[in-house]
């Protein structure tokens, strides 16, 4: 998450970084009769299965997030150079997301995340023993190009295999997956990192990712209603291409981006500073920071209730100052205050991204699937540049560089959230006298 988050994933759920539910909702078997519900056979399987997956793809995702500045003085790294190994992982999972969507519609989506995982946790039992930063940085880019195939996948099976009436619990279960991945993966790696090293750390999220695998092989049931189509690049480039010429789909896209842009560049860098003077907190404890994701869970759970209260825009407008508050208060030496900002980036983020998430599917009225991958895309881009940014801006002028970064990026959020105020009051101007003329 990344964040939890993140991810996504993903992607357009608003209670976390996942896919919408209709984001699949053109699948050809939403009709299938023998869907899964709560009480039928085979439901409860489905839920420990994907819980458990999206545990997986979250703890390895974010992995080494915590473990930066561990990983800078054993490898002799900068902060900007540790953090690619956050990034390659986030960037190779946006590059592939698209393609594996594609691919999961030809060979299943059961297929693809049973592939995408079994791959993603042989690479994660590897990483623990990278002889170099370079080695390190190109097993995380292998790692999240082969996560890209569950978040890519999972939704598509939910929407196909659950009943419409029991989906948004099954694919609640399945946020709560990444949420708990990628918040106790970074609680787990601080710990064990302070004990024994960085490389048990890494050790111990992949041997928690085994469990997971294993878990998910045993439990997932065979897919019921799934036709296999064909691969039809053409066909896939129309889709992208019409959802890219959408002004609004591209505005969504690019406040995702910026959003995790700010996320991204927060949760990679604080932990060097927060193991720096004046606060100078243990590795483990460093780690116990990422229990602030609690908070976006309840902040992009009350999502809904916010655009109902103040529309999208005013509650992008909301969660976007929400942000920019925390990002100012964080600026303290007080480690308090610290904690508070810390609170205000992740709630404004969540809701932020929730609002952003969920109206990608409001908008798009076919090619659901690709518009909700280009989403994601764009949500693991910004996770990937705002990682390595961020901790470029901090190696350059400190923790103020990293805010100064987020707020770039919150002004960008407001721009383009004004910039589509207008042009709907432009619209609507420009509608009222052909009404009228009608009338």
């Amino acid at each position: 998450m990344p964040p939890a988050s993140t991810g996504a994933s993903t992607l357009t759920v608003a209670a976390s970084p996942q896919p919408s539910p209709v984001a699949t909702a053109d699948s050809p078997a939403t009709t299938a009769p023998d869907r899964l519900e709560p009480g039928r056979p085979g439901y409860r399987r489905m839920s420990f299965a994907l819980f458990a997956a999206g545990v997986a793809t979250f703890a390895l995702l974010y992995s080494t997030q915590a473990l930066l500045p561990a990983i800078s003085a054993s490898l002799g790294a900068t902060a900007g150079q540790a953090s690619w190994t956050v990034s390659a992982a986030t960037g190779a999972l946006a590059l592939c997301v698209l393609p594996m969507s594609a691919l999961s519609e030809r060979f299943g989506r059961r297929q693809m995340m049973t592939a995408s995982l079994t791959v993603a946790v042989l690479v994660g039992l590897l990483v623990p023993f990278a002889p170099s930063l370079g080695w390190l940085i190109a097993l995380r880019a292998v790692q999240g190009a082969a996560l890209a195939g569950l978040p890519a996948s999972a939704m598509a099976y939910l929407a196909e295999e659950v009943r419409p009436k029991a989906l948004v619990a099954a694919i609640g279960l399945f946020v709560a997956g990444n949420s708990i991945g990628g918040m106790s993966g970074r609680i787990l790696t601080g710990w064990v990192a302070q004990l024994w090293g960085w490389r048990a750390a890494l050790g111990a999220v992949g041997l928690l990712a085994v469990a997971c695998a294993v878990v998910f092989h045993f439990m997932i049931p065979r897919a019921r209603n799934f036709t296999p189509g064909t691969l039809n690049p053409k066909a896939l480039a129309k889709t992208v291409g019409e959802h890219l010429s959408d002004p609004l789909l591209r505005r969504l896209y690019a406040i995702g981006a910026l959003f995790m842009t700010v996320f991204g560049a927060v949760y990679t860098v604080i932990g060097y500073r927060l193991v720096e003077a004046p606060f100078s907190l243990p590795q483990g404890v460093v780690g116990s920071i990422f229990l602030v994701y609690l908070v976006g869970t309840v902040s992009s759970a009350a999502a809904g209730r916010l655009v109902a209260r103040l529309g999208r825009r005013g509650a992008l407008y909301l969660a976007v100052s929400t942000t920019a508050a925390g990002l100012l208060l964080s600026l303290a030496d007080q480690l308090a205050a610290v904690l508070l900002g810390l609170v205000l980036i992740t709630a404004g983020f969540f809701a932020g991204h929730a609002v952003a998430s969920s109206s990608v599917s409001r908008t798009a009225t076919k090619g659901r699937a690709q518009a909700s991958a280009l989403y994601q895309s764009a949500y693991y881009v910004g996770s990937s540049a705002g990682g390595t940014l961020g901790a470029v801006a901090f190696h350059a002028g400190g923790w103020a560089g990293t805010v100064s970064l987020g707020l770039f990026a919150v002004l960008g959020v407001v721009s383009i959230t004004l910039y589509g105020t207008r042009a709907a009051r432009a619209e609507r101007r420009r509608l009222v006298p052909v009404v009228s003329v009608q009338n």
